[in-house]
């Protein structure tokens, strides 16, 4: 559910951020509108989600590059049961992960493999501000 808290600065006492200090660089910069993808100083790969090691080469020198926000629908399925229907997909983006999102503000009849999308900051219970993606055309 998307909930408009009216404060940035909520996600500082949020469960899903405070186990994990060194994460709050992307959730300020995404409660500030701003999509930040993780790279890996030492094998200079991009990676998702944040996290304080490198999934590759398990270095920790990790550092926060704000994403140009655009990638493809690799796969995708529509909630036919929720009201309203909603779309889950995972996006390749144009850094390279795939991230699973939801897709927004769209015709879901129109979804397709491959249709171009890019992020849209929107926040959610608790002050975070998630990465969904919605079609660019």
């Amino acid at each position: 559910m998307i909930v408009d808290t009216g404060s940035a600065a909520a996600w500082e006492s949020d469960p899903y951020v405070v186990p994990w200090p060194e994460m709050r660089p992307f959730w300020a910069a995404a409660a500030e509108g701003r999509f930040m993808m993780p790279r890996c100083i030492a094998c200079q790969k991009y990676h998702w989600h944040p996290r304080p090691l490198c999934p590759f080469c398990r270095s920790s020198d990790i550092e926060l590059v704000e994403s140009r926000g655009q990638g493809t629908i690799y796969s995708y399925g529509i909630a036919c049961t929720w009201t309203p229907p909603h779309a889950v997909a995972f996006v390749e983006t144009h850094e390279g992960p795939v991230i699973l999102t939801k897709i927004v503000d769209c015709d879901l009849a129109e979804l397709r493999i491959g249709l171009p999308v890019r992020v849209k900051l929107m926040p959610v219970t608790g002050g975070r501000s998630l990465p969904f993606f919605t079609p660019h055309r």
